[in-house]
């Protein structure tokens, strides 16, 4: 069991590495660990509308960015002139785990974007930008048009299903705090801050 103990310790360092394009205006994007987890939740929105095999999609999203652990994230301008060795990174790190024969396979799923579940979860991948960009916004962060125009207009086409398109084009009509703004329960609309009629 000490490979499979070593595998939770180094997932716990993808919560202490942050997504390289956040050098782009400075801006303090998710770290990785982060990403995981909102992928996985956006993920499995997608499969509710696809379909798809539910828990293959979690282990794909849950798994998906892990050998960054050891290559690091690199952004769309570093990937022109960096190579990196993932598939040798997460077969280091699976090595000597009880994951390894199925999180291998899985990951090779994904990268070849043949089956329904892989492309659900690069949708995600994809999406998770855009939901933490409209977070960014809606905080004062002056994005550009140019990054705005860029998911439009290429980012948008990459997208394999319909649901995560939907989801693209109506997530910016949805503001990131209306979930507690909104509530019937928080103070304002159902609290002691409700006004009297």
């Amino acid at each position: 069991m000490n490979r499979d103990i070593e595998l939770i310790y180094e997932l716990g360092m993808l919560r202490h590495l942050p997504r390289q394009w956040n050098r782009f205006g400075g801006i303090p994007f998710a770290n990785l660990a982060d990403h995981h987890f909102r992928v996985s939740w956006i993920a499995l929105i997608i499969a509710k509308h696809e379909g798809g095999d539910t828990e293959k999609i979690l282990k794909i999203a849950l798994a998906h960015d892990i050998a960054e652990s050891r290559t690091n994230d690199v952004d769309y301008l570093s990937r022109q002139y960096s190579e990196r060795n993932e598939a040798l990174a997460l077969s280091d790190m699976l090595e000597g785990t009880a994951l390894k024969e199925e999180i291998s396979k899985l990951i090779e799923e994904y990268e070849k974007r043949e089956s329904l579940e892989s492309k659900i979860v690069k949708d995600a991948d994809n999406l998770d930008v855009d939901f933490e960009l409209n977070e960014q916004a809606s905080n004062g962060v002056d994005i550009g048009q140019v990054w705005s125009d860029n998911r439009k207009n290429i980012v948008r086409e990459k997208l394999y299903t319909n649901t995560a398109k939907k989801m693209f084009d109506q997530l910016r009509e949805v503001h990131p705090h209306d979930w507690h703004h909104k509530s019937p329960r928080n103070r304002t609309n159902g609290g002691d801050w409700k006004k009297k009629r």
